[in-house]
């Protein structure tokens, strides 16, 4: 005959039981809450990763923009006529313009060298910088270059969208003041006499550029995200070349 088990025993292995049951119960809940961060780590590198994609390409659209500035188009390729508003296709009598003849650089190149205030740019035209290159490193230069940069379509017209709209991108679209995207072209002279260095070259001949006129552009884009800590900055040298004959 089997004797029955003492109170005291079976006590204790109900305590045991209990004790196993809270310690599964908190490691559930730690898996749970790793799952949950874990979730939400990923979920803020795409949407950081997404920010930075949009951003950089509507710094892509802003170098784009500013070659068809140059160039004097529209962004369907016809030639950029005034409209409505006083800087679309920079009308003449504008402060400053892209010249076709070297004469007319000194000009151009006395109206910037005045605009201290803009650190030498006037409708985000300037001059090539004498100090440092990286000038969105320092936040006061920066700051006192964005009065003079040009947002999407300012100056050729290129649509944008309305607000609220899904057309075009939502930073080319914002125009708040430190927010949305901008592009500054600086005007550097070329040397004619650089195509006889033998730096550029086919293998029998010199390649000149055959410049008009004598002046290469930087184009400068940056364009800053929906989030605050996101910046992209873009730069891109181009230049106009006359036909031959």
């Amino acid at each position: 005959m089997q004797r029955p088990r003492p109170l005291l025993q079976r006590r204790y292995q109900r305590g045991i039981s209990l004790f196993i049951v809270i310690v599964l119960v908190m490691l559930s809940m730690l898996l749970a809450l790793w799952g949950s961060r874990t979730s939400l780590f990923n979920e803020m590198i795409v949407g950081n990763d997404a920010d930075y994609q949009r951003a950089f390409e509507a710094a892509q659209a802003l170098i784009q923009d500013a070659e068809f500035d140059i160039r004097g188009e529209r962004p369907d390729g016809t030639v950029c006529v005034p409209g409505a508003t006083a800087d679309t296709c920079r009308p003449v009598g504008a402060p400053v313009w892209f010249p076709l003849e070297d004469q007319d650089l000194g000009v151009l190149f006395n109206t910037l060298d005045a605009a201290t205030a803009t650190q030498n740019c006037v409708k985000a035209l300037c001059l090539k910088r004498t100090g440092n290159q990286d000038f969105w490193i320092d936040k006061t230069t920066l700051d006192a270059m964005i009065p003079a940069g040009a947002r999407y379509g300012q100056f050729t017209g290129a649509e944008i969208g309305v607000a609220g709209s899904k057309a075009s991108n939502p930073i080319l679209k914002n125009t708040t003041a430190g927010q949305g995207g901008w592009y500054w072209i600086e005007v550097m002279r070329y040397q004619a006499n650089a195509n006889n260095t033998g730096l550029i070259s086919n293998g029998s001949s010199n390649l000149g550029l055959n410049l008009k006129p004598n002046v290469a552009y930087r184009i400068t884009a940056i364009a800053r995200g929906l989030k605050p800590s996101t910046q992209v900055v873009l730069q891109s040298t181009y230049v106009r070349q006359k036909l031959k004959n």
